[in-house]
């Protein structure tokens, strides 16, 4: 297994692991709310966390698959498998703060501060191009090879 695949099997590992602790975070929220819900980014987190993990036994087997340098595979991977996780942090961080339901209403909040939206545009089209960009680079890979 070379080090793209083995990234991608500890992502998946860990985002899975991630996912049943924030699924206990989950249910102890749901235990203490008078309508048995947690809030909205927790719940969020929890799901999320989950599909990550199969997500990256994806890009590991189309890792597995792909013809193209391993340089340019790590990269692919790392792009993933490291927005996964950006955007997984910041469900995180609004679950802990319980400061919004919505991300990207306006004003974007961060607790008490505001963020402005140029910040979230720029982080949303970097998300795209590294989750999409570095998936299309393995999805060439495997036809090609």
């Amino acid at each position: 297994m070379d080090l793209a695949q083995k990234i991608a099997v500890f992502a998946a590992g860990g985002f899975f692991l991630a996912g049943l602790s924030f699924g206990v975070w989950k249910y102890a929220q749901i235990a203490r709310s008078p309508k048995a819900q947690a809030s909205a980014y927790v719940d969020i987190a929890h799901r999320a966390a989950l599909m990550y993990a199969f997500a990256c036994l994806v890009v590991e087997r189309f890792v597995h698959l792909s013809a193209l340098d391993a340089t340019v595979e790590l990269v692919a991977v790392a792009a993933q498998v490291g927005f996964f996780a950006f955007g997984l942090s910041t469900y995180v961080i609004h679950g802990l703060l319980r400061d919004t339901d919505n991300q990207f209403a306006r004003p974007h909040k961060l607790g008490r501060a505001e963020l402005p939206p140029a910040l979230m545009v720029a982080s949303m089209v970097a998300l795209v191009a590294g989750e999409l960009g570095g998936f299309a680079v393995l999805f060439w890979g495997a036809l090609i090879a």
